[in-house]
């Protein structure tokens, strides 16, 4: 009856996903396979009633695959299409470009490709949603050879802008239109791995899962790609995936169905039916049980087979005996029957092996299944015991909402007059205080001398140092904090470093300058030139010129008359004895040179 109702049973959430990377007349593209069996693989897990996932398809093949996807969209709820591969757009209209497309020419694009209205055409029957998602905004490589038969016709970059007409319907592009998307440095592109992290959160809309994804895809490529969506849904959430209701009940462990059929078959204990329990189910820990107890039946075959050979091998050697044979055919006889009683006491001991391993694999299972048990009641007590605790919360907040509004507003005039309270005052000694001003001091580099805590004439210097290079007016004869505090706030040194003649400033430190042969350090605290010695006087002839200087110096001089005149203002009269006629710059006018007595 299930299978003969299978036929009436309509999809309610449907997808179609394609992939093509293998183009024969471009280089491969290396995401688009990835992406599709990713994004596959999403919609699966998602729950839908059906995914079919399709890779490197032909022109034909594409058709083929919208006109069957479009005949299981006509009773679903949902319907999706996700492509991956190259895209163009021409003339305002964007396709969707088969592996088997050549697009010599412009033409070629109306046989060769399958329009975007086709992929519309095959979602429009969903019932509450139609969405179509376009990771094919790459850089084409078929519009920069194909040849344009009309010079006006134009051929964009990436896919032109779609605003759908069918209500309830979106049109996501991986790149906004007139722009390329990004295929990124790894397996995926930017654009599916957004996808595959947001659309499946249940109970999220549809509209914020695609803006999580612009979010994601922008902040992956530096900005440089921006995701978008045409089309517009209504004001109830569409989320991909429904909220799932909450357990209100305790909850089926999955591997309870595994575990029934597991004992049936262990009931049944024969090797038909341990081979369809296997052929059900491959892998796992009742799958390893299964093919222990096949060991079992394989050992118990071996040892009925050796016994059978064992009791025809005696009836043999007593049918010889009762027909009175040779005696070389009774021994021939008797060593068969003891190589078959061999045989079946070692099936015998390999039986008693098995056995052994599949009793120790009963137990463990045993073990197992009561450890997941335990897990499991655990993890439903953990479970009702969070939906109390938000049952208590919600019901807390509900309380203290209905709390009148005066009852709230004490604590916010308490928080108030604490805010308005004074900041204690600092709790440092004078000494204390000195010592920590001085600290700070050295630290901006105004103070090379010993924190001591004694506020003496060098710590007064390197705050009034302080002052000139931060700008501040702190009165340098007390240690204050406010000047505490504003040393604390310099990150780095204040005052310039300072060096002794023959040292040089090096970052925090004074260097020695070391100069090259020939050279040494001048007054201006530079490298100079080593000049040549020049010969002077001796001692001796200092002396002797000292000596003569002085008598000529107290000899009484000789009158001597020039016969100059000078004339001013006040008249004329003779030079001076000893003195001559020259300039001098005017008192008024220092620019002016006017006649003057000059004495030597």
């Amino acid at each position: 009856m299930g299978l003969a109702c299978g036929p009436a049973h309509a999809d309610r959430r449907v997808a179609l996903i394609i992939g093509n990377s293998a183009y024969k007349s471009a280089p491969k593209l290396g995401n688009p396979v990835n992406d599709a069996t990713l994004v596959g693989g999403m919609f699966k897990k998602a729950g839908f009633d059906s995914v079919d996932v399709r890779l490197d398809l032909s022109a034909s093949e594409m058709r083929r695959m919208l006109r069957e996807f479009a005949a299981r969209t006509r009773d679903a709820d949902m319907a999706v299409i996700y492509y991956a591969g190259h895209g163009i757009e021409l003339d305002g209209t964007n396709y969707l470009i088969p592996t088997d497309a050549t697009l010599e020419t412009d033409g070629d694009v109306l046989d060769e490709t399958i329009p975007v209205e086709r992929a519309l055409f095959a979602v429009e029957p969903a019932k509450q949603l139609r969405l179509i998602i376009l990771d094919a905004c790459r850089d084409n490589p078929f519009s920069k050879t194909m040849k344009r038969t009309l010079a006006s016709r134009a051929i964009g970059r990436g896919l032109a802008k779609v605003e759908p007409t069918s209500p309830n319907t979106m049109i996501a592009f991986a790149a906004k239109a007139g722009s390329t998307a990004s295929d990124g440095d790894s397996r995926n592109s930017p654009f599916a791995v957004a996808l595959v992290e947001h659309l499946p959160k249940p109970g999220l809309d549809l509209r914020k899962a695609f803006g999580f994804v612009r979010d994601d895809v922008l902040k992956s490529t530096g900005y440089k790609q921006e995701p978008y969506v045409y089309g517009s849904l209504g004001g109830d959430d569409v989320p991909l995936v429904a909220t799932k209701p909450a357990a209100t009940g305790p909850q089926a462990n999955p591997q309870d169905s595994i575990r029934r059929d597991y004992e049936l078959a262990l009931q049944l204990a024969t090797r038909d039916g341990w081979e369809a329990f296997l052929a059900q189910y491959p892998e796992g820990f009742y799958a390893n049980l299964a093919k222990g107890q096949m060991n079992k039946i394989a050992a118990e075959e071996t040892r009925a087979s050796a016994e059978q050979k064992a009791n025809a091998a005696e009836q043999q050697k007593a049918r010889l005996i009762a027909e009175r044979a040779q005696k070389a055919e009774q021994d021939k006889a008797a060593a068969a029957a003891k190589a078959a009683e061999e045989v079946r006491i070692a099936a015998e001991k390999q039986k008693q092996i098995e056995q052994a391993r599949a009793d120790a694999a009963e137990q463990q299972r045993k073990v197992a299944e009561a450890a997941a048990a335990k897990a499991q009641a655990e993890k439903q007590a953990a479970e009702k015991a969070k939906a109390e605790l938000a049952a208590k919360q919600a019901a807390e907040k509900a309380e203290q909402a209905a709390k009148p509004a005066a009852d709230r507003q004490i604590p916010e005039v308490e928080q108030k007059v604490a805010a308005l309270s004074p900041a204690p005052a600092s709790t440092l000694s004078a000494a204390e205080l000195t010592k920590s001003v001085q600290s700070e001091l050295r630290r901006v580099g105004c103070l090379s001398g010993a924190a001591d805590g004694d506020w003496n004439t060098a710590a007064q210097r390197s705050l009034t140092l302080f002052n000139k290079y931060a700008g501040t007016q702190f009165d340098a004869k007390l240690a204050s904090v406010d000047a505490l505090d504003a040393l604390k706030a310099k990150p780095g040194r204040v005052c310039p470093l300072v060096c002794n003649f023959g040292f040089k400033a090096d970052g925090d430190q004074c260097v020695k300058i070391t100069c090259r042969a020939g050279y040494r350090v001048g007054d201006d605290n530079e490298c100079e030139k080593i000049q040549e010695k020049k010969p002077v006087a001796t001692r001796e002839d200092s002396r002797r010129g000292d000596t003569e200087r002085k008598r000529t110096e107290a000899a009484p001089s000789a009158p001597q008359a020039s016969g100059q005149m000078i004339c001013n203002a006040a008249g004329c009269r003779p030079i001076a004895k000893g003195c001559r006629l020259g300039t001098a710059n005017h008192i008024a006018t220092p620019t002016v040179r006017v006649p003057a007595e000059i004495c030597n």
